[in-house]
């Protein structure tokens, strides 16, 4: 973090994005070559590796597997489409994430346009006009809006069902079970927020959590799971699963404690690992890292407790292991963030590659924000600056950093740096790395799952970023 600061005091706080003189107070911070492959060659190298494992990452996004990029979602359907789902833009709100899953478990048709948050944007006047509240998720249903999640999902289920059901029928035991375990949920809402949002009495908010935990994962096995109602997926699940995920993420981050994974509650990992087979889930599912972050501007802050300074450090990426290479794989118990699909390493840089390929030049200006200014408007979430100013005078460095970047990525840093494409740096000649340290920090810590990619990519790409860091902040250069 020191260089990053020393870096940061080089480059004008004005208002402006003219370019600032480099900073002569870092020596670290070497210059680089300008030797990477070219994005029209970078994209044929995406082809080829799509081709290859028998993937494509530049495929509709409307069709297939959920996917977040998706406008208009209809399942081979030809009919109206009858439902429009607003969302908020960064999937953040869990309970636009309950209809979202909704929705796609029943393949009902449905059209998406995605609203910010308040905590990271403006909300457009057209929305403000059907929603004077600016709550989401809200749907129209045939031309009637209608907001409140659970409203929403009760209006679906009673709508639509010719499409799967989801919720026993009425009247019978199975139903009043299922009433009573959404019952269950707010009570383990209320036992999560209350432990991670108070910083007194920390032993009295883990024992409570405990023994909701306890009655959850009894109700999980009770009728044989590996979902709460059995062999197959339910609105209950649906309705867990955002405050579930959270729940992990924040108090691995927050408290130190292991929700899943650890084996302490075999049939709360017996839940995630069959949620995380299912792509409604997956393409829905978020990382610690994102969580750990968007959670607090939402909450209005979480308190950490000195059991979580570590796995803090681990999730963030600011331990000197975690966000570097080689990367650890991922297992259903790996620490600090399980996942039970496990990791593929070339298709997970693949992946983190194809979309920075796709959209190199928003993700060149992006980026160009870390050396730029704050924007006039500042927002809650602190990871969210949507008026700042990107200092584009630095284009060129920024646009040849994130094409290493990209290669590494495709062909492997070793075979990268062996070739006539190698990341060369020296102390002098070349192009500056100071803006590009800092363009690179700033996306690296803005990388969002699902938003922008899933977590094994999105780990990828983090860790290839690091490598960018470390090696033009390396104390020798790697070229005379």
């Amino acid at each position: 973090m020191s260089i990053l600061k020393g870096i940061m005091s080089g480059f004008s706080k004005g208002g402006s994005a003219a370019p600032a003189a480099a900073p002569k107070s870092e020596p670290t911070v070497l210059s680089f070559s300008d030797n990477a492959p070219s994005w029209q060659q970078l994209e044929e190298m995406v082809k080829a590796q799509h081709a290859e494992l028998g993937v494509d990452f530049w495929r509709d996004p409307n069709q297939g597997d959920l996917h977040p990029m998706a406008t208009r979602r209809t399942f081979g359907s030809s009919g109206p489409v009858r439902v429009k789902l607003y969302r908020d833009h960064a999937s953040w709100c869990p309970y636009c994430h309950k209809v979202w899953m909704q929705l796609e478990e029943k393949r009902i048709p449905y059209e998406i346009e995605k609203i910010n948050m308040r905590c990271y944007g403006d909300k457009p006047a057209s929305f403000m006009a059907k929603v004077p509240n600016g709550l989401l998720p809200v749907i129209e249903l045939d031309g009637r809006v209608v907001t409140e999640s659970a409203v929403i999902m009760n209006l679906l289920e009673e709508t639509f069902r010719d499409h799967k059901p989801l919720m026993p029928p009425p009247g019978t035991p199975e139903r009043a079970r299922a009433d009573q375990l959404m019952r269950l949920e707010r009570r383990f809402f209320s036992d999560w927020l209350g432990w991670l949002t108070s910083d007194w009495n920390h032993a009295r908010g883990k024992a409570q959590f405990e023994a909701t935990m306890d009655a959850v994962a009894a109700e999980m096995d009770r009728a044989g799971g590996p979902y709460f109602l059995g062999s197959d997926i339910s609105l209950v699940d649906i309705t867990f699963a955002p405050m579930l995920e959270r729940a992990a993420a924040s108090l691995t981050y927050y408290k130190g404690f292991h929700l899943r994974g650890q084996g302490r509650w075999p049939a709360v990992d017996r839940w995630f690992a069959a949620m995380e087979s299912r792509p409604t889930y997956l393409g829905t599912r978020s990382d610690y890292y994102t969580h750990a972050h968007d959670l607090p501007p939402q909450l209005g802050g979480c308190a950490m407790h000195e059991d979580g300074e570590p796995l803090a450090a681990a999730i963030d990426g600011t331990d000197g292991t975690h966000w570097r290479l080689p990367l650890a794989p991922l297992t259903a118990s790996s620490l600090p963030e399980p996942y039970t699909p496990c990791d593929n390493p070339p298709l997970d840089r693949l992946e983190a590659a194809a979309k920075l390929v796709r959209n190199h030049d928003a993700v060149v200006r992006f980026a160009l924000r870390g050396p730029g200014q704050p924007g006039p408007r500042p927002v809650m979430a602190p990871l969210a600056d949507p008026t700042a100013i990107p200092n584009t005078a630095y284009t060129r460095e920024a646009d040849a950093a994130l094409r290493h970047v990209a290669h590494a990525l495709l062909a492997g840093v070793d075979v990268k740096q062996l070739s006539q494409h190698a990341l060369q740096t020296s102390s002098s000649g070349g192009l500056s790395g100071a803006a590009v340290v800092l363009a690179a920090d700033y996306l690296r810590d803005r990388v969002g799952v699902p938003r922008d990619m899933r977590y094994p990519a999105a780990r990828q790409l983090r860790a290839h970023l690091n490598w960018l860091i470390d090696t033009l902040t390396a104390a020798a250069p790697t070229s005379a």
